[in-house]
């Protein structure tokens, strides 16, 4: 059912779970547990830093548009660039922050400022957002891990300060294998090393149990063969989807990302971040751009219909966007260069408003933006929908500092 909502999700629910799966049946308690907030989170990051001018901000018939062309949307006055043409038609579930500013025009530092809300700092490693949405919200019986990075860039998210565990999981392209978890021996012979290695571990842990106790080797361990026997790693093989729907998103690595990660909340995976590289363009941004578009739009538009007819969006966040944004102005080899003061972002779902956008850039690209948004704002709003403080404090291990979670403030705007 196209329309089956979670509202209407909840009320089957209350007739009854004995219809749904196992799964089904904890995602619908999870859901009546925490009644209003979201509960997950999908990235879709565009590393290297796309231009907000021929993505989500396009300014037609403009001098700095340098000949890029718009298209309207589902929404009376918001356009997009001409290559969205199926986003396009979903932007009634879309906000788009169009006047985001950063104070990071390096690729390393901006990409670590937009993913944990904090700026690079030598006596703290902070924790990515996804890393946040895995501490503090309960696991849901989850036996993978919580935290899953696919078709990983240069600097994946981490857990910072909260500790390895909330690490993202590295994935590559879903065609493939998963890394690291098949044994490269028969199972008898697995079976005999954990056996010997059994015996080992208890006998250096005589006298040594508070010592041993805190390394977590065997809960590490326990946890890693349990996530390589679990049936919930089905989620990551997108082949199980009808030709149909994979089809829908497209026949690329991204695309097949994308799928994998409504796949993997569907099991109770917090956080899923996808990557889809190679926006750095300082040479031909219009063709770099043109290409890449391509490859965005039917994963995104796809995402978010995918996510919605599966009553999974209103319980979804998803979050679109790169380090920074493009220069107004085309350099020599029209390329467009780093630029941190003005650019866009689009978010879905877990109940923000969508259907508008946010700020406005100036279009003879010389003024800073109407109404600028901080990076830090951004952070603060998602952690408000997911039902968690922003201003709660954790204790950094290395300082002893109090650390909130965001200094931001969450937007007003998007929280309906």
């Amino acid at each position: 059912m196209n329309t089956f909502d979670r509202r209407a999700f909840l009320k089957a629910a209350g007739a009854g779970l004995g219809w749904l799966t196992p799964v089904g049946q904890l995602l619908a308690r999870e859901a009546e547990r925490r009644d209003g907030p979201a509960q997950s989170i999908i990235f879709l990051w565009l590393g290297g830093g796309p231009s907000q001018l021929e993505t989500f901000d396009p300014k037609p018939n403009t001098r700095i548009a340098g000949g890029t062309k718009a298209i309207d949307t589902a929404v009376k006055g918001v356009q997009l660039v001409e290559q969205f043409e199926r986003l396009a038609d979903q932007m009634g579930s879309i906000a788009l922050v169009r006047s985001l500013v950063s104070k990071e025009g390096d690729h390393e530092r901006g990409t670590y400022l937009m993913k944990t809300g904090y700026r690079l700092d030598p006596n703290n490693e902070y924790p990515s957002i996804g890393a946040i949405c895995c501490h503090e919200m309960p696991a849901a019986g989850t036996d993978i891990p919580r935290h899953i990075s696919i078709l990983t860039g240069q600097w994946p998210s981490r857990g910072g300060f909260l500790g390895g565990e909330h690490d993202a999981f590295l994935a590559d392209d879903p065609k493939g294998p998963l890394p690291d978890v098949r044994s490269f021996i028969a199972e008898e012979r697995e079976a005999a090393r954990f056996a010997d290695l059994d015996i080992v571990e208890r006998a250096f842990a005589r006298g040594r149990k508070n010592r041993v106790g805190a390394t977590l080797h065997r809960d590490v361990m326990t946890r890693a063969r349990t996530m390589m026997t679990s049936e919930q790693l089905k989620a990551f093989d997108v082949s199980q989807e009808p030709t149909a729907v994979q089809a829908e998103y497209g026949d690329s690595p991204f695309g097949r990302g994308c799928l994998a990660a409504r796949r993997l909340i569907e099991v109770g995976v917090r956080c899923v971040e996808v990557t889809l590289g190679g926006w750095d363009s300082h040479v031909n941004n219009h063709q770099i751009h043109r290409n890449l578009v391509k490859v965005l739009d039917p994963a995104f538009a796809s995402l978010i219909r995918d996510l919605r007819r599966r009553g999974l969006l209103e319980s979804t966040i998803v979050l679109c966007g790169g380090e920074f944004g493009r220069t107004p102005q085309l350099n020599v080899g029209l390329g467009r260069d780093h630029w941190p003061n003005g650019f866009s972002m689009a978010l879905a779902g877990g109940g923000l408003r969508g259907g508008f956008a946010l700020g406005e850039t100036d279009p003879e690209g010389k003024k800073g933006p109407d109404k600028p948004i901080n990076v830090e704002d951004i952070h603060a709003t998602v952690l408000k929908a997911l039902g968690i403080n922003p201003l709660k404090e954790n204790i950094a291990p290395i300082t002893g500092r109090p650390i909130k979670l965001s200094t931001g403030t969450a937007i007003r705007e998007l929280l309906a």
